[in-house]
């Protein structure tokens, strides 16, 4: 019994607040089929990355930092936004190397997956990297400081299921990396 939702259509924008890495925009839209008007409130951010990263004999190289929303250390795979003018691919190779030093051999797309469309605009792409090697050199942003972490492929569902890896969008990324047909399945590198 249910019917299609009405859409917004958006009549006006007007910045809120620009953080540096997203602006906050308030968006004044007209539901089509009834007319009512609201205020939404929207981050606006470029796309982000994820990375699987797995080195040649099957580890999957997670990174461990301090994030500030939640005041924790949190474990997670390395990750980042798209600068102006990059491709995901081109971010994702940057993104690898600059947070744990490793560098990949082949870099494949799992596809992408939207952050949180309720109140943002923007993908988050997600990769494999497969014969990681740790031959690049790491390079943090301003306020960054990132430990490098080697695990199993059994350890990595230990991690997750214990409550270790919590991000839902390194959750996203390592569910579409084992939803990876062949490769996700065993953690293994193939030429």
């Amino acid at each position: 019994m249910s019917t299609e939702p009405d859409k917004w259509r958006i009549n006006s924008r007007k910045e809120i607040a620009d953080c540096r890495v997203f602006e906050v925009t308030e968006r004044r839209s007209v539901e089509e089929g009834t007319g009512r008007e609201a205020s939404f409130y929207v981050i606006e951010s470029p796309d982000w990355v994820n990375v699987v990263p797995v080195t040649d004999d099957g580890k999957i190289v997670l990174i461990e930092q301090f994030r500030h929303g939640t005041e924790e250390l949190t474990l997670e795979i390395p990750g980042g936004m798209v600068d102006e003018g990059e491709t995901p691919a081109v971010c994702a190779a940057r993104e690898l190397t600059e947070e744990t030093g490793y560098v990949a051999d082949e870099l494949v797309y799992l596809g992408k997956s939207r952050p949180n469309p309720a109140i943002q605009n923007n993908w988050i792409h997600h990769f494999a990297a497969f014969g990681c090697s740790n031959d690049g050199e790491q390079s943090f942003d301003e306020h960054e400081k990132i430990a490098v972490r080697e695990v199993g492929p059994d350890e990595l569902d230990r991690l997750i299921e214990r409550g270790r890896i919590t991000h839902s969008l390194v959750l996203a990324g390592i569910l579409r990396f084992k939803s990876l047909p062949g490769r996700g399945k065993e953690f293994t590198y193939e030429s």
